[in-house]
């Protein structure tokens, strides 16, 4: 992603807090001190957020694309909800420019412009909202939405496609003529953001999981937040780490049984910062309708006996959910017993990964081949995320 030059969210943002600062009393933005909605300190706070919704207006042609832009607007929208804000009425004054005065104590901390997790707890006064997606073995898809898919994909597909990644995985038969197919290459692109990182390409391949970007680095490069993506090998060969901390993006890739396997914990702000051209992605939607096997064609008889394979998943996997199905069919179809460490450490990710463990094991649902978690899907959070507080 380009550098933006002309976008003018960052003295939004500025402004924002500046406009807000007597409300606060040393909290966050939208915990105004005075307590309820209708009191003095709500009415100024719509009064900031009809400010900040206008100056985001203003420079919303040159901010296509720039994450904090389109999380402010989120969060602005979400905050006049929460506050009961009307969208017409009076603006708060411009803030005050100039020196502090003496006795007027020290400036706002200025959040980490690399550290989203920090950036949005200091400033939303909460810890952000994330999603997961992973998919590995034959291949299986668990999508943002807990959507579960098994998918017939050959050749390259698109798991995600945003403003900030690109993640596309290329599967092929596990050998000439047969029926399973694996994941057998996985690259990644963290695209160039600001002051933060250059654009970096990681790119995994079947018995080659580098240490290192394609360009031979561990990090972002030489910006002053390079530092903020970082690649770690927890096994050599067999399980690779890429943390994005200014993106609030955590990427497993792992090799088990001869086939990769991919696992994200992405920023729900990340998640969603794409346009309607970028609308094939599996980790959004799952498989395509035409590319999903149906129960019964995942039941169907195949190198290994469904009851044989049944007995060596529950060794690994003893709740017979979406994982455990999963692993079914992979033994099944491939005849390879080693094909239950894909589903039992899709599984460990997902684990680690979730905020609501309530998601964790998903099941059939009565609709048909896609699956659901037991309980109700919990609706995306929303998100006010911003780069840099620059009050001057």
């Amino acid at each position: 992603m380009a550098p933006h030059s002309q976008c003018k969210i960052l003295r939004c943002n500025a402004e924002y807090v500046a406009s807000t600062l007597s409300l606060r009393g040393g909290g966050s933005p939208d915990t105004p001190r005075g307590g309820g909605r209708g009191g003095l300190a709500s009415g100024g706070l719509c009064r900031a957020l009809r400010s900040y919704a206008l100056c985001t207006r203003r420079t919303a042609r040159t901010c296509r694309g720039d994450l904090a832009f389109h999380s402010a607007v989120h969060g602005i929208e979400d905050l006049m909800i929460q506050h009961n804000c009307s969208r017409q009425g009076p603006t708060a004054p411009p803030p005050a420019r100039g020196p502090a005065l003496p006795g007027a104590g020290p400036a706002p901390l200025t959040p980490d412009p690399c550290d989203y997790e920090a950036r949005f707890s200091r400033l939303h006064g909460r810890a952000p909202g994330f999603l997961h997606c992973a998919s590995f073995g034959d291949p299986h898809v668990r999508s943002f939405h807990n959507h579960f898919h098994t998918c017939r994909v050959q050749g390259a597909w698109p798991l995600l496609d945003n403003d900030f990644l690109f993640v596309q995985v290329t599967s092929s038969p596990v050998a000439s003529g047969a029926n399973a197919t694996t994941i057998r290459k996985i690259t990644i692109i963290f695209k160039n953001m600001q002051e933060c990182i250059d654009q970096k390409v990681y790119q995994a391949e079947v018995d080659n999981l580098p240490a290192a970007f394609e360009d031979g680095s561990i990090n972002g490069g030489d910006r002053p937040g390079g530092s903020s993506l970082s690649i770690q090998t927890a096994n050599l060969g067999s399980h690779v780490e890429i943390r994005a901390a200014y993106i609030g993006t955590t990427v497993i890739i792992r090799q088990t049984a001869g086939q990769l396997s991919f696992s994200i914990r992405v920023a729900e702000d990340v998640a969603r910062a794409f346009s309607a051209e970028q609308d094939l992605q599996l980790c959004v939607g799952g498989c395509p309708p035409s590319q999903r096997l149906s129960r019964s064609e995942r039941n169907r008889r195949g190198a290994i006996a469904i009851e044989t394979a049944r007995r060596l998943c529950k060794e690994g996997l003893p709740v017979e959910d979406a994982y455990f199905q999963s692993c079914v069919f992979d033994v099944s179809v491939s005849g390879d017993p080693n094909f239950t460490v894909a589903a039992q450490t899709a599984l460990d990710d997902a684990r680690v990964f979730l905020t609501d463990l309530e998601n964790l094991h998903l099941f059939p649902s009565d609709a048909g081949p896609p699956l659901s978690p037991a309980t109700c899907l919990v609706p995306l959070l929303s998100a006010l995320f911003v780069l840099w507080i620059c009050i001057q």
